[in-house]
């Protein structure tokens, strides 16, 4: 099993390319002239800055306020970049967990691939395994947030993406309330 590990990375960012509705997401982690790129589901990437965001609330709560974990992002961390070239995508991710070191003070982020549960002769899994301080955890969760809301607009009574060749609301469901079928 390939693990791609950066201890800390020089970047760590999630990114997108595409037009809204055909987007593909991804994770880069650079560092010492070495570059991995892992795709990903949109989902994923939410779930990931959701999750990131809760892990550190949670560490800075059970602390008492006394670690050392910035509420908001540092600006000085901000990196709204675009993903680094070539795009060269090494695997693409399956499960992703999350832990706190409390020794380094780091937030540990592993990506594993895909794997397919039936081919019992399939190699190990690759990883991308990041460790990243606090506020990069936060400037992570500031510019992946923006990164999954710059796609299609919400539909405002079902909130699923609006598409420019046509919507059908579930919400509507054909029917209108009010109206007589006559």
């Amino acid at each position: 099993m390939p693990v791609f590990d950066y201890d800390p990375p020089e970047r760590f960012v999630a990114g997108a390319l595409g037009q809204p509705g055909a987007r593909a997401f991804f994770l880069q982690a650079r560092a010492e002239g070495r570059l991995t790129t892992v795709a990903l589901e949109k989902v994923q990437v939410a779930a990931l800055a959701g999750r990131l965001d809760e892990l550190l609330d949670e560490v800075l709560l059970r602390s008492g306020g006394t670690a050392h974990i910035p509420a908001i992002a540092p600006t000085d961390l901000a990196d709204d970049g675009p993903l680094d070239l070539p795009l060269d995508q090494d695997f693409t991710v399956g499960t992703m967990t999350l832990a706190w070191d409390p020794e380094t003070s780091q937030v540990v982020i592993e990506a594993q691939e895909v794997v397919d549960e039936e081919d019992t002769a399939a190699p190990e899994p690759a990883m991308l395994r990041v460790r990243i301080s606090a506020g990069a955890a936060r400037a992570f969760t500031q510019r992946a947030l923006r990164i999954v809301a710059a796609g299609r607009a919400p539909c405002p009574l079902c909130g699923q993406p609006l598409d420019a060749r046509g919507h059908v609301c579930v919400r509507l469901n054909g029917y209108r309330g009010g109206e007589s079928a006559s």
